[in-house]
């Protein structure tokens, strides 16, 4: 296209407020009654179609966490050294699962401050003890500890030696009678010759039957992906996070349609195991196109879309987010690889929308950012309380990005720096739980608006129509003043 045809070849793009679904007649008896399940990859299906971003000042394993537990799934930021982002894995792997096959451990010669420095570290609250065959020696608890003010104290001098253990294959309902009649919290697996085989918790138990769509892989451990970008170190880094159980690594640059992400697919493709590989981010059919050829399982469509995004501004490139995820369909759906929504989602209607153009999930950022679960602190102003959010391409985080590679600044390097990103404040909103709680039920309602009883008779159903101005005014509260 050139200048003297624009008028003639320019096509109209369209996101979430420029259009509604039309209400259909329902078969819905409750909104209770739909199914929210979908594809996150290839081969990962979630209990509800939500991911938290990878963001820096969104999720790291608390996060991740809570996501994964109320069915979704989290990606662990990459803005991080790769043992940080492999410790930030390994917690959400540990939080829950049928059985912990690698139980943190120290030996009995080893003294309290290692104790605390481990628990700390890996966010638990008991280790168990062993000798150097793997043989279970007891066990070390925060109660343990409560009265203990020297370090240097040995394990073997703390440490409470009489255990109840029960042997391999001992299911979660057996261990459950283990834990009420005996009154304990930890319950060591050993096999024939007393040899440390596992670990399972009261805690797990009392998570399963609190959480039970919770997002879990075969061991029955939360769900968790994580980052990377594309240089050359990026390869080990893939390779560690998934041999630390990471789910899924996803390929995560500004502009995922280029040769640069292309190449980092072939390079990781076979050296990451069974981890499906997700790629971002495009807003073209012909990026999706070229990203699933390569190999990605998933690929997630935004450019400039997100709240703290100005890419669009400041270099003029970008598609509309609704229609971006539906030229991005048009491909992926030829090769039954689902499409992440990632960016513009402001309210449960825009997911809702979003899935119904046929995206299988959705990436939310800003709108959990201001949560309890994720990282930073709650900031206090005269008119209420907020959480920091930025870009991943803010001046800010290039600057911390820097600090953390190089420990040092070029102060010519970041005078060249173009952002594409802001740094803000979002209003502190409390539990994650709540935030999702009501994305979900409004989905739910979405759903049944448009006679679905799951995401695929959403797509199957769903009838857009375009509205006007005055048509986005008359969709929200108007000629009121709102009580809060």
């Amino acid at each position: 296209m050139t200048g003297s045809n624009i008028e003639n070849d320019l096509r109209v793009g369209y996101t979430f407020d420029d259009v509604l679904l039309i209400p259909q007649r329902s078969t819905i008896s409750s909104r209770k009654d739909t199914n929210l399940q979908s594809n996150l990859s290839k081969n990962i299906r979630l209990n509800i179609p939500i991911i938290s971003a990878n963001m820096d000042t969104v999720t790291e394993s608390n996060m991740a966490i809570k996501i994964a537990s109320l069915g979704g799934i989290g990606i662990i930021h990459r803005f991080m050294t790769i043992e940080e982002q492999i410790n930030e894995v390994l917690s959400v792997k540990r939080s829950e699962g049928i059985m912990i096959d690698q139980p943190v451990t120290i030996g009995q010669d080893g003294n309290v401050g290692q104790v605390k420095e481990l628990m700390s570290l890996h966010k638990i609250g008991g280790i168990l003890v062993k000798d150097d065959l793997n043989k279970l020696l007891g066990i070390i608890t925060k109660r343990d500890l409560f009265f203990e003010y020297d370090d240097k104290k040995s394990v073997k001098e703390v440490m409470t030696k009489d255990l109840i253990t029960a042997p391999e294959g001992t299911s979660l309902d057996d261990a459950k009678t283990i834990f009420i009649n005996n009154k304990i919290e930890k319950l060591p697996i050993v096999d024939p010759s007393d040899e440390l085989v596992g670990l399972i918790t009261s805690k797990d138990i009392y998570k399963r039957d609190k959480f039970p769509i919770s997002s879990k892989d075969g061991k029955g451990r939360l769900r968790v992906g994580a980052a990377i970008g594309v240089r050359e170190e990026d390869v080990d880094r893939a390779i560690k996070l998934t041999e630390a159980g990471a789910d899924t690594i996803v390929i995560d640059i500004a502009h995922g349609h280029s040769n640069h992400t292309i190449n980092m697919i072939s390079k990781i493709k076979d050296k990451i195991g069974n981890a499906d590989i997700i790629v971002g981010n495009v807003a073209t059919a012909e990026g999706t196109k070229d990203l699933i050829e390569s190999g990605a399982d998933a690929v997630k469509v935004g450019v400039g879309s997100g709240s703290i995004c100005i890419t669009r501004i400041v270099t003029g490139a970008g598609v509309p987010q609704l229609t971006a995820i539906s030229d991005c369909v048009s491909v992926a759906k030829e090769h039954n690889i689902p499409i992440i929504a990632d960016g513009g989602i402001r309210t449960s209607g825009d997911i809702t929308k979003a899935l119904a153009a046929g995206a299988s999930t959705v990436m939310i950022g800003s709108m959990l950012a201001g949560t309890d679960e994720s990282p930073g602190v709650i900031v206090s102003r005269p008119n209420g309380r907020y959480k920091m959010t930025r870009g991943m391409a803010s001046l800010g985080a290039a600057v911390d990005r820097r600090i953390k590679e190089t420990n040092s600044i070029d102060e010519q390097e970041m005078l060249e720096y173009v952002p594409e990103g802001v740094e803000a404040l979002v209003q502190y909103r409390g539990q994650a739980s709540e935030v999702i709680g009501k994305l979900v039920g409004g989905l739910r309602s979405g759903l049944s608006y448009c006679n679905a009883k799951d995401i695929i008779e959403l797509q199957n159903n769903s009838k857009f129509i375009r509205i006007t101005g005055a048509g986005k005014a008359e969709s929200g509260a108007h000629d009121v003043h709102i009580v809060e």
